[in-house]
C-alpha cells in the first residue's frame, strides 16, 4: 500500500511545468535581473522609514517588527532597486538628429550574421559581464576557515536526497499530522533541503511542505537555538520566498532569544537573512546593540562579517560605526586584500560619516599591493574614496598603472565605478579614461540606464573626448534612447547623462525634447532629489547653444523659481567669499567706482558668479551698473535718508555723488575725471525712473541678477563686455589647469552671448591676496586693460 502511494505521489514532485514557472521565477531573478537589486551608489541608498536601525538595550526592549520591509518577490524587487525596466518597454522611435553645434556623426550599427563561434563568444562575454550583487560581496568569506561559523556556506558539500526519500518524508508529515517533535521537524527540513535544485521549487508548492512549515511555526518556541538555525539554513537552500509565514515566525523568535545567543550565532543568522533577501531591521537593531557592547573584543573575521552585514543593511547607528573605527585600525594590517575591499564596501554602503583619517589609512594599506588586489576589491576601495571625497594621490597614480590593462576584462559596472571615481574626485587620467572609452562600445548593451548616464557624466565632467569619441558617444546615446522609458522612474539619471553631453557640446534633440517635456518635468518633481537646477542648466544651455531647437522648453515659472533659488544661494555662499569681495573692491578702485563693476551671475544656470566690466573701443571703462552704484554711494558716504532728501528723490532733483577717483597707481590709460553722466539703460542697469524710496533698497554685498533680466546686455559699437572669472580649485581637474566640463560650458556660452572671458586664475589671484594693495591693483590693471582683450572682442 505504501509503495502504491509513493508511486502515486512522486510525480507531484516532478510537476515542474506549472509549479516551476510560478515558484522558481524568483530564483531565476536572483541569477539574472535579481543581481541588480542591491545598488552600490550612495545617492540611491535611502531605505524606507520602516527599516531604520537603532541601538537597543538588553531585555526589557520592545521589538519593532516590520517583516514586510523586504517581503517582496525577488523578481519584482530586482527592477525596483535599479530602475531597469524589462527590455520590452515601449520606446519612442529613435532619431539620429543632434542639435547644432553638436556633432551629428552617429555610427550606424553593423548587422553581421552570427556564426557558431561568434554566438559562443557572445555567451562567454555575457557571463563575464554579469554582476551578482548577492554573491560578489561575499568572496572574502572564502579566505579564512573562521567564516564558516559566521556565515552561510552555499558551497558546503551535501549528499543529494533521492526523490523517493523526499516523498517518504512528506508522507510521514501527513501521517503524523503535525505531531512531530522539534528534532524530527529539524531533520525533515535538513533532508528536504538536499533535494536537487531543479526539484526544490516543486517541493515548495507541495501542500505537505506547508503542513511541515505550520508544524514548525506552532512549536517554534520549543526549538533549541541550534535547531532553529538549521531550519533557517534549510530555508536558504530551498529558496523559501522572503514573505513566507515560516520566516515571519523565525524572525520573531530570533528577536526574542537574541540576547541569549552568541555573537557568532547572531552573525550567522543575519547572513542567512541576507541570503534570503529578507529585511529584518528589528533583528539588525539587536545585533548592532549587542556588537556595540563588545566591540573591543571583536576578532578580525567577526569585524569584517559585521561590516558586511552593516553594508547590506544599508544603515548603521553612528555610535556603532564610531566604535568600530578603532577596531578597524587594530586589525587592518592583518586583513587580506579581499577583506579590506569588504570593509570599504560595508562602510560605503552604510552611508555613515567615515572619518577621513580612516579612509586615508585604508588607501595607504592597499596602495603598495594594488596590483595584487582583485578588481572587485579595488573598485570597492574606490567607492569609499569617492564617498569620502578623498584625493589620495599615491593610490590614484598607482591606479593609472594597474587599471588600464584590466579594463577589457572588467565588467561594465566596474568600468562605470572607475570612471565615476575619477570624475567625482576631479582626477584626470587620460590612460584610464581612454581605456574605458575603448572598451565601452562593445559592452554598452550590458549597461543599466544608470550606467550609461554615469559614463556620460564622468567624461563630460572631466571634459574628455576620447580618440574614439564618435563611436563612444553614439553608442551611449543610442543605448539611452533604447532605455528611455526606464528614466521615468529615475529621472535624475537622464538629466545626469544629458548634462554630461551638454558639457562637451552634444545635444541629442529627441532626448532633450523628452527631458524638457511637461510630463517628464512633472516626474522630476516626484523624485527624492531636487532636480530643478539640473533642468534649468539643461534648458538654458539649449536656448543659448541651439538657436534652431524647436522642441519642449521649460516653463517661465520654473525658470524664475530656480533662478531665485540660485541667486539666494549665491548671495550667501559665493559673493561673500574673500577672493570675490577683494576683487570687486579693487576693481572699483581701478575703474573709478561701483558703477563700472557688477558682481552677479550673468548665467545663473551655471551656478557661479561673474564680475562684469564694460570697456569702450578706446579702452576706457563704461559705467553701466547704476542700480548697485546708487546704493553703494549712499552707504559709503553715510548719507542719512531725511524727509527733505526723500522729497528731493521723489521729485527727481537728486543727482548722484561724484564717483571716487581711481587709485593713482592703477588708473585706466587715458582716463581723466569728468562730470558724471547717466549711462544708457541696459537690462543690467536696474529699473528706470525715480529711485525706490524703500529703506531696504540696498542689496547685500556683491549685488544680484534680477530673475527677469536678459543675459545679454547690448554692447556699444567697438566696445567689449568683460566677464571676469574669479576661479578656484573646484573649477579645475585635480592638480591641473584643465577646466571641468561645467565651467568650460559656461565660458563657451559667455562667448556665444558676446562676452570676452577674462580669468583671475586661483594660482595667480589667491597668492596675491596676501600681498600689498598696490601689487593687487597693478595686477588687476594689467589684466583688465590688456589690449588683446579689445582685439578679441566679437
Amino acid at each position: 500500500m505504501a509503495t502504491v502511494l509513493v508511486r502515486r505521489r512522486f510525480p507531484r514532485l516532478s510537476r515542474v511545468t506549472a509549479a516551476l514557472l510560478t515558484s522558481s521565477a524568483p530564483c531565476k531573478a536572483e541569477g539574472g535581473g535579481g543581481r541588480r537589486k542591491e545598488e552600490e551608489e550612495e545617492e540611491e541608498e535611502n531605505p524606507k522609514k520602516g527599516a531604520a536601525i537603532q541601538l537597543l538595550t538588553p531585555p526589557g526592549y520592545r521589538v519593532l517588527h516590520n517583516p514586510a520591509a523586504y517581503a517582496r518577490s525577488r523578481a519584482r524587487s530586482s527592477f525596483q532597486a535599479f530602475g531597469d525596466a524589462p527590455s520590452s518597454s515601449a520606446v519612442p522611435a529613435a532619431s539620429s538628429q543632434l542639435l547644432p553645434p553638436a556633432r551629428n556623426a552617429l555610427a550606424k550599427p553593423l548587422h553581421r550574421k552570427k556564426t557558431p563561434l561568434r554566438a559562443k563568444q557572445e555567451v562567454e562575454k555575457e557571463q563575464s559581464e554579469l554582476h551578482d550583487s548577492k554573491e560578489d560581496p561575499r568572496v572574502f568569506q572564502r579566505g579564512r576557515p573562521e567564516y564558516k561559523s559566521l556565515c552561510y556556506d552555499r558551497f558546503e558539500p551535501l549528499e543529494t536526497l533521492p526523490g523517493e526519500e523526499a516523498e517518504a518524508i512528506l508522507l510521514g508529515v501527513t501521517a503524523q499530522r503535525g505531531s512531530q517533535d522539534p528534532e524530527t521537524v529539524t531533520e525533515c527540513f535538513h533532508k528536504l533541503s538536499r533535494l536537487p535544485e531543479e526539484r526544490r521549487a516543486a517541493l515548495l508548492a507541495e501542500p505537505d511542505f506547508d503542513a511541515l512549515s505550520r508544524c514548525a511555526v506552532e512549536q517554534i518556541q520549543s526549538f533549541a537555538t541550534l535547531q532553529l538555525v538549521e531550519i533557517l539554513k534549510a530555508c536558504v537552500r530551498l529558496g523559501v520566498p522572503p514573505a513566507h509565514p515560516l520566516l515571519d515566525a523565525c524572525e520573531r523568535d530570533f528577536c526574542r532569544r537574541a540576547w541569549a545567543m552568541s555573537l557568532e550565532q547572531l552573525l550567522l543568522v543575519a547572513d542567512c537573512w541576507r541570503c534570503l533577501q529578507r529585511a529584518v531591521p528589528s533583528y539588525l537593531s539587536i545585533l548592532f546593540s549587542y556588537a556595540a557592547r563588545s566591540c573591543k573584543d571583536l576578532a578580525l573575521p567577526q569585524l569584517v562579517q559585521l561590516l558586511y552585514i552593516i553594508g547590506e543593511g544599508r544603515r548603521a547607528p553612528p555610535e556603532l560605526v564610531e566604535k568600530l573605527e578603532g577596531v578597524i585600525w587594530k586589525h587592518l594590517d592583518a586583513c587580506t586584500l579581499e577583506e579590506v575591499g569588504a570593509i570599504s564596501l560595508g562602510l560605503f554602503k552604510s552611508l555613515s560619516a567615515v572619518p577621513e583619517r580612516l579612509v586615508r589609512r585604508i588607501a595607504e594599506r592597499v596602495t603598495p599591493e594594488l596590483e595584487e588586489m582583485s578588481t572587485y576589491a579595488l573598485v570597492n576601495v574606490l567607492k569609499l574614496l569617492r564617498y569620502a571625497r578623498l584625493d589620495h594621490l599615491p593610490l590614484l597614480r598607482e591606479l593609472g598603472k594597474v587599471i588600464p590593462p584590466r579594463i577589457p576584462a572588467t565588467n561594465v559596472q566596474g568600468l562605470m565605478h572607475v570612471a565615476l571615481t575619477c570624475s567625482s574626485l576631479h582626477y584626470y587620467d587620460e590612460a584610464v579614461l581612454a581605456a574605458v572609452a575603448a572598451a565601452l562600445p562593445s559592452k554598452v548593451a550590458y549597461c543599466r540606464s544608470k550606467d550609461a548616464a554615469k559614463f556620460l557624466w564622468s567624461f563630460g565632467c572631466l571634459d574628455y573626448e576620447p580618440p574614439n569619441e564618435e563611436e563612444f558617444y553614439s553608442s551611449l546615446i543610442q543605448h539611452t534612447r533604447r532605455k528611455l522609458r526606464e528614466f521615468d522612474r529615475f529621472p535624475e539619471h537622464l538629466l545626469t547623462g544629458l548634462l554630461g553631453l551638454a558639457f562637451v557640446g552634444r545635444f541629442p534633440e529627441e532626448l532633450i525634447d523628452y527631458a524638457l517635456s511637461e510630463d517628464f518635468v512633472q516626474k522630476t518633481r516626484n523624485s527624492k532629489y531636487e532636480l530643478g537646477k539640473d533642468l534649468f542648466t539643461l534648458g538654458r544651455s539649449v536656448e543659448i547653444e541651439c538657436p534652431g531647437y524647436r522642441g519642449s522648453r521649460l516653463s517661465p515659472q520654473l525658470s524664475q523659481e530656480v533662478t531665485q533659488l540660485v541667486l539666494a544661494f549665491a548671495q550667501q555662499e559665493i559673493f561673500v567669499r574673500p577672493e570675490m569681495v577683494e576683487a570687486v573692491s579693487l576693481l572699483e578702485s581701478v575703474l573709478g567706482g561701483p558703477e563700472y563693476v557688477k558682481s552677479h551671475m550673468i548665467l545663473p544656470h551655471t551656478r557661479s558668479a561673474d564680475l562684469e566690466v564694460h570697456l569702450a573701443a578706446d579702452g576706457r571703462p563704461v559705467p553701466f551698473n547704476l542700480k548697485d552704484s546708487a546704493g553703494r554711494e549712499l552707504r559709503d558716504i553715510g548719507v542719512s535718508l531725511t524727509d527733505d532728501l526723500m522729497a528731493q528723490l521723489l521729485k527727481g532733483k537728486w543727482s548722484s555723488q561724484p564717483r571716487r577717483g581711481a587709485e593713482n597707481e592703477a588708473t585706466a590709460p587715458g582716463w581723466e575725471p569728468r562730470e558724471e553722466k547717466q549711462a544708457p539703460q541696459t537690462p543690467f542697469s536696474g529699473r528706470s525712473g525715480p529711485v525706490s524710496t524703500s529703506l531696504h533698497v540696498l542689496p547685500p554685498p556683491g549685488g544680484f541678477l534680477d530673475a527677469s533680466s536678459s543675459p545679454a546686455p547690448p554692447q556699444q559699437p567697438g566696445g567689449v563686455k568683460l566677464a571676469i572669472q574669479v576661479s578656484n580649485r573646484n573649477h579645475y581637474c585635480y592638480l591641473s589647469k584643465r577646466l571641468l566640463g561645467l565651467h568650460r560650458l559656461k565660458r563657451r556660452q559667455l562667448r556665444l552671448l558676446g562676452y570676452v572671458v577674462l580669468e583671475l586664475p586661483f594660482w595667480e589671484w589667491f597668492p596675491l591676496l596676501k600681498r600689498t594693495r598696490s601689487e593687487k591693483l597693478s595686477y588687476l590693471h594689467y589684466k583688465v586693460f590688456d589690449p588683446a582683450l579689445l582685439r578679441g572682442a566679437p
